[in-house]
C-alpha cells in the first residue's frame, strides 16, 4: 500500500504545482528579516532620486492613465494578486460583461482599472517584490516618484527611444513635463521596453524581471486596448478615462481628486486565501506575500473521507532560496517530501519520508560547497537503524533492537573507525576495521547492509524491514 501512495503523493504534488496560478517562483527564506508589526508606524528610510528612478523605470514610458492605475495599485498587492487569479479563472469574459463582473469585486478601483490591462496585472504579479516597492514609493514619496518618471521620460527622449507614433503621441508640455497619451483616445497600446537599455543609461530595477520583448533599446507594443466600451458603459465609473497624472501638482488624479492608493500601507505582509466545501470534502488554496523579506508563498489542500493532500511553494529573491514540498495521507500510511535550492550558493536540500501500520523509513540529501551528505532510516517492531554518509568518505550507522539492544559504527575519511556494541567502544585507526561492518542486523532481526546506494538515498530507499515502497 505504501507504493501505491507513494506513486499517489508525486502525482498529487505535480498536479498541484501545475495546476495553481504561477505567479513567482516560491521560498524559505534563509536569514529573514521579521516583518513589521501590522500597527507600526515606522517609516522606511526615503530613496534617493536615483533610486525612485530603478524603482519607476519599468512603467515609466507608460501612458498617463495607465502609469496612474499601476501607481494607485501598487499599494495594493494583495489585491493586485486576487484580480489576477480571477481573471484567470474568468477568460472567457470581454467587454461590458467583463466590466460589470469586476464592477462587483471589492477591490479598489485602481485595481479594477487594471483588469482592462491583464498583462500589466500579470506583470505585477510575476514581480511582486518590485510591485511592492513601487507602492510603497508612491504612499512615502508621491511627489519624488512623479519627478522621477519625468526624469525618465526626458531621458528616453534625449536617447531617441521615445517619440510619437501610431499608438502613442509625446508632447514636451513644459520644460519639465512630458505627457504620454494613447494616440487613439479609445485604443491603448501598453509599451514594452528593456529598461535597462530604452534610458540611454543602463537602469537595474530590483525585484524586477524584464519580459522577452525587444532587446533594444526600441519601444514594442502589444494589441491595443479598447478603452471606449468601459467609458461608455454607466456601470463602471473607474474606468481608463477617470485616471490622470498630475504633473505639476505631484500625484495621481482619479475623478478629479488626488489620489494616494492605500493611506493604511504599511508594506507588512500580505496575504488570501480561499476555501471550497463540498459532499465529498474541502479544497483550500493560499498566497501570501512579505514585501520586507521578499518571501513569497502558495499552497493548496484537498480533504476527503479517504484523506488528504497538500502541496506548496515559496520563493525569496533576497536570498535566492526556492523550495517546495508537499504531502499525502490516507488510511494506509503517509508520505511527505521536499525540495529546498538556492542558485546563488548551489545549496541543496532534499527529504522523503514515508509511514504506515508497520513502521516509518525516510532518508534526506543535503549538499553545498561541493560537499554531500545522505542520510537513511527505518523503524518497524524490530527497531531503528539510522545512516549517514559524505562524499567525502566518511560514514555512519547506529540501530537499535526492541530488546534494548544496540550498536554503532563510525568511520572517518581517512579511515579510522570506532564501533559501540551494547555501551563497547573498539577503535580501529587503520585503512580497513570495524567501520566496514556496516550492518544494521540487531535492529532488524534477519542481519543487512544498513545501507543503500546513493542513487537509492536519494530517492529515499529504505535500508531494510516492514516496507520498500519506494523501489
Amino acid at each position: 500500500m505504501v507504493r501505491t501512495c507513494f506513486k499517489q503523493f508525486f502525482a498529487v504534488v505535480l498536479s498541484f504545482l501545475l495546476v495553481f496560478p504561477a505567479s513567482e517562483l516560491h521560498a524559505l527564506a534563509q536569514q529573514q528579516a521579521p516583518a513589521p508589526a501590522a500597527d507600526s508606524t515606522a517609516q522606511p528610510a526615503p530613496l534617493s532620486a536615483a533610486e525612485l528612478e530603478q524603482v519607476v523605470a519599468p512603467i515609466a514610458l507608460y501612458p498617463d492613465a495607465l502609469v496612474a492605475q499601476v501607481l494607485g495599485a501598487a499599494t495594493f498587492p494583495d489585491q493586485v494578486t486576487a484580480a489576477h487569479d480571477w481573471l484567470e479563472q474568468n477568460k472567457k469574459l470581454t467587454g461590458i460583461a467583463l466590466s460589470q463582473a469586476v464592477d462587483k469585486q471589492q477591490w479598489d478601483p485602481s485595481v479594477k482599472a487594471l483588469t482592462q490591462f491583464p498583462s500589466v496585472l500579470d506583470n505585477m504579479v510575476k514581480n511582486l517584490s518590485w510591485t511592492s516597492s513601487l507602492g510603497e514609493a508612491y504612499h512615502t514619496q508621491a511627489a519624488q516618484v512623479m519627478t522621477a518618471i519625468q526624469s525618465l521620460r526626458a531621458k528616453a527622449k534625449a536617447a531617441g527611444n521615445l517619440k510619437t507614433g501610431s499608438q502613442i503621441t509625446v508632447v514636451q508640455q513644459s520644460p519639465d513635463v512630458i505627457v504620454i497619451q494613447p494616440t487613439n483616445p479609445q485604443v491603448v497600446y501598453v509599451p514594452q521596453y528593456n529598461p535597462t537599455v530604452v534610458y540611454g543609461a543602463p537602469v537595474q530595477t530590483p525585484g524586477y524581471s524584464t519580459a522577452a520583448v525587444v532587446g533594444t533599446a526600441l519601444l514594442a507594443f502589444g494589441v491595443g486596448i479598447a478603452v471606449g466600451a468601459a467609458i461608455n458603459n454607466n456601470c463602471c465609473g473607474w474606468g481608463y478615462s477617470y485616471w490622470n497624472c498630475n504633473w505639476h501638482g505631484g500625484a495621481v488624479v482619479y475623478r478629479s481628486n488626488v489620489y494616494y492608493g492605500n493611506r493604511a500601507w504599511r508594506g507588512g505582509a500580505y496575504g488570501s486565501s480561499v476555501t471550497a466545501y463540498g459532499p465529498y470534502g474541502a479544497a483550500s488554496a493560499g498566497r501570501a506575500y512579505n514585501p520586507t523579506t521578499g518571501t513569497y508563498a502558495r499552497g493548496a489542500a484537498v480533504s476527503t473521507p479517504y484523506g488528504t493532500r497538500t502541496a506548496g511553494q515559496a520563493y525569496n529573491p533576497y536570498t535566492g532560496t526556492a523550495a517546495r514540498g508537499g504531502t499525502v495521507a490516507g488510511p494506509n500510511g503517509a508520505a511527505a517530501a521536499g525540495q529546498a535550492y538556492n542558485a546563488r550558493t548551489g545549496a541543496y536540500a532534499s527529504t522523503h519520508q514515508v509511514a504506515n501500520a508497520y513502521g516509518n523509513a525516510g532518508s534526506s540529501v543535503v549538499s553545498r560547497n561541493g560537499q554531500t551528505t545522505y542520510t537513511q532510516h527505518e523503524t518497524t517492531a524490530n527497531g531503528t537503524v539510522a545512516a549517514a554518509e559524505n562524499s567525502r568518505g566518511g560514514a555512519a550507522v547506529a540501530g537499535t533492537g526492541y530488546r534494548g539492544n544496540s550498536a554503532s559504527a563510525v568511520r572517518t575519511a581517512n579511515g579510522n573507525s570506532a564501533v559501540n556494541v551494547n555501551g563497547h567502544v573498539y577503535t580501529n585507526t587503520g585503512n580497513r576495521g570495524y567501520g566496514a561492518q556496516r550492518g544494521g542486523g540487531g535492529a532488524f532481526g534477519g542481519g543487512g547492509s544498513g545501507w543503500e546506494s546513493r542513487q537509492a538515498s536519494a530517492r529515499g530507499g529504505a535500508s531494510r524491514g516492514g516496507f520498500r515502497g519506494r523501489r
